[in-house]
């Protein structure tokens, strides 16, 4: 028989299976007690009167929107080479009325009703039941974005959706062709949007595989032949500054058999933890590949929401992200509220657009630390990535496989008295299936250790373990430091704890790795104290500060999260109960400076990770290093 399970979870109650899934404590109160952003709350409505109207071919035989009541009329275009619809082609071409040889480009659009110009925004939904038409369920942000002063198209791809596979790329070139036809639209002086367009300031926004879409229109874009098929020319070349995914998925299709790559773009992605369709955190592999390359200032930023899931994001969608019957299937007690969903989606692509596109730096402050709008933010548990272009790294443990050589020539790892210190791939929260990739596809540095001396009284402490990076003086000629800089890295504790050591100094050893050890207490279930430790910097002079990590953010182990109603089909069919994002940290040096006034950050040579704050634990760490970004990042009040 079934028990009913009480959710530790402020919001839920946990309907499952023995072993039931015990989910955190909501610290919400706690972490977004405070309001340090000063500057209009994002997700409210702006200054300008909203009009609405639609676009498309004129003709749509299923759409009487994109038949009966279009502005203007836009011409089909030939998508055979990037969509091929299979065995279901004729049925599929007999309902919709057309073939990829003659898709539509149709959309419904909000926008502010003044003279402009003004960004042009597009987003675009993902797979769904092509028949439950999607494109209508992002009006909440049409409305909201139009008011504020950007052009917002929901575009129509319902008829590539349902049991089809690998035409995301599709998907992102036919983002690209609307673009074009906005051209168009701006330079026809017949149409209601001439001269009304700022084709300058550009945003692509997609969700499930329309969030990986828009990474490959950012790539197409700039290409002049599809990579597939080279007699398939492009001439795009537009001035797209930023895209926003919306629990993406990744790798469905893969540009000359490679994942795409994406360079020189703002990026914004974010995912729900009780996501129950795209239950990996997907996006967080175009986050890592993303590069910056130009010197231009591009950030890109990734937030994990708890209890959100894929469907809610639009409003046609709804909480069943398995279709119809999957209330069965899928624990929906745990679920957000939707509109807490949609609140959260509003503040973050509002806050990014107006960033990007509206250059209104008062908002930077977000993508790097949630909490300075915790008072704005639905009370449910955040964790956040971030990372800026001037970012040059000590350590994104890529380069090689020796543990002890950071990323730039020059830069020694030091380890002392460390348990545990190996780096490995991350790993994604997946189904136990084959062909499933299980990665984030990034290493990252596991440490370790246990400051109890073995056969002791148990107050008994060793010195404190601690991880060592050198900043040598090559890097600091190419990087110089100074007050305004900042020293970032993301990190994350597990659940594993080492067992006490043998002696005082037991451990790895100045330099060396030492054995691998057996955790005494892990696993999801283990009451474990919160973990905290310092962060040291030192200057070629022998002055040191340390800060506490606490005062940066969250220090929070994976968020167990329950997508399942049957918790032992949880356990059999994902690898594991959570999902492991790391969180940025951001800390200015001036902050080293103000606790110790003799540093000088311009001739710092090591960076410690000093673990003196938790007598013993587990944490990732990954992307070490510095930025001098714009201040505006940490201007708050």
């Amino acid at each position: 028989m079934c028990l009913r399970t009480a959710a530790l979870a402020a919001w839920a109650a946990v309907p499952g299976c023995a072993p039931p899934v015990e989910l955190p404590v909501n610290d919400a109160s706690v972490v977004l007690a405070h309001q340090t952003l000063d500057a209009p709350h994002p997700g409210r409505p702006g200054a300008y009167p909203v009009g609405t109207l639609y676009y498309g071919s004129g003709t749509d035989r299923r759409r009487p929107e994109y038949r009966d009541s279009v502005a203007f009329t836009t011409p089909s275009v030939d998508a055979s080479k990037l969509v091929r619809l299979g065995e279901r082609a004729r049925s599929r071409n007999r309902y919709w009325g057309f073939s990829p040889k003659n898709f539509p480009l149709n959309a419904r659009v909000w926008y502010p009703e003044g003279p402009g110009p003004f960004p042009l925004v597009l987003i675009v939904h993902g797979n769904h039941n092509m028949r439950d038409f999607s494109d209508p369920g992002y009006g909440y942000l049409g409305r909201l974005l139009a008011s504020r002063g950007f052009i917002l198209a929901s575009i129509d791809m319902n008829f590539v959706n349902g049991a089809i596979r690998g035409e995301n790329d599709g998907r992102g070139w036919l983002l690209l062709k609307h673009v074009e036809a906005w051209k168009r639209f701006n330079e026809d002086a017949t149409n209601p949007f001439h001269g009304k367009v700022d084709l300058d300031r550009i945003a692509l926004i997609g969700h499930s595989r329309g969030g990986e879409a828009v990474g490959h229109a950012a790539a197409f874009n700039r290409l002049y032949h599809y990579p597939d098929d080279a007699s398939q020319t492009f001439d795009f070349g537009f001035n797209i500054r930023s895209i926003i995914a919306i629990a993406p998925v990744d790798g469905q299709y893969l540009p000359t058999g490679r994942k795409v790559p994406v360079e020189n773009i703002n990026y914004l992605v974010f995912h729900g933890s009780n996501d129950g369709d795209v239950t990996a955190f997907h996006g967080l592999r175009l986050f890592h590949r993303l590069r910056f390359t130009d010197g231009k200032p591009w950030f890109k930023a990734a937030v994990y929401v708890y209890g959100a899931n894929h469907g809610q994001w639009n409003t046609v969608w709804g909480n069943h992200d398995n279709g119809p019957r999957s209330g069965r299937i899928l624990d929906l007690g745990t679920l957000i509220d939707p509109e807490w969903q949609r609140e959260f989606a509003r503040i973050y692509i509002s806050a990014f657009l107006e960033a990007t596109l509206h250059d209104d730096d008062r908002y930077l402050p977000i993508f790097r630390d949630h909490r300075t709008i915790g008072q704005w933010l639905p009370p449910t548990m955040y964790i956040s990535r971030f990372q800026e272009s001037s970012f040059r790294p000590l350590a994104t443990f890529e380069e090689d496989i020796d543990v002890t050589s950071g990323t730039p020539e020059g830069v020694v790892i030091a380890g002392d008295s460390l348990a545990t210190w190996k780096e490995e791939t991350v790993p994604l929260r997946s189904r136990n299936r084959r062909n499933t990739s299980s990665s984030q596809e990034n290493q990252a540095v596991w440490l370790g250790w246990n400051n109890r001396i073995a056969g002791s009284d148990t107050t008994v402490r060793g010195p404190p373990a601690r991880y060592a990076l050198s900043v040598p003086e090559s890097y600091r000629a190419e990087t110089p430091l100074e007050v305004g800089s900042s020293l970032d890295f993301v990190l994350a504790p597990t659940f594993d704890v080492p067992p006490p050591r043998k002696n005082a100094r037991d451990g790895t050893g100045q330099g060396k790795g030492g054995p691998r050890q057996r955790s005494d207490r892990s696993g999801p279930d283990a009451d474990q104290p919160p973990i905290d430790l310092s962060i040291e910097v030192r200057d070629a002079a022998g002055h040191a500060a340390r800060v506490p990590l606490s005062r940066y953010g969250a220090i929070r182990r994976p968020l167990r999260m329950s997508i399942l109603r049957r918790k032992d089909q949880e356990r059999q069919r994902f690898n594991t109960l959570y999902e492991l994002v790391l969180q940025s940290f951001s800390i200015p040096l001036g902050d080293f400076v103000a606790a110790a006034p003799d540093l000088d950050p311009g001739r710092i040579t090591e960076v410690a990770f000093v673990f003196d704050r938790a007598v013993a634990g587990t944490v990732i760490v990954d992307d070490i290093g510095f930025s001098h970004m714009n201040p505006a990042f940490f201007r708050t009040r």
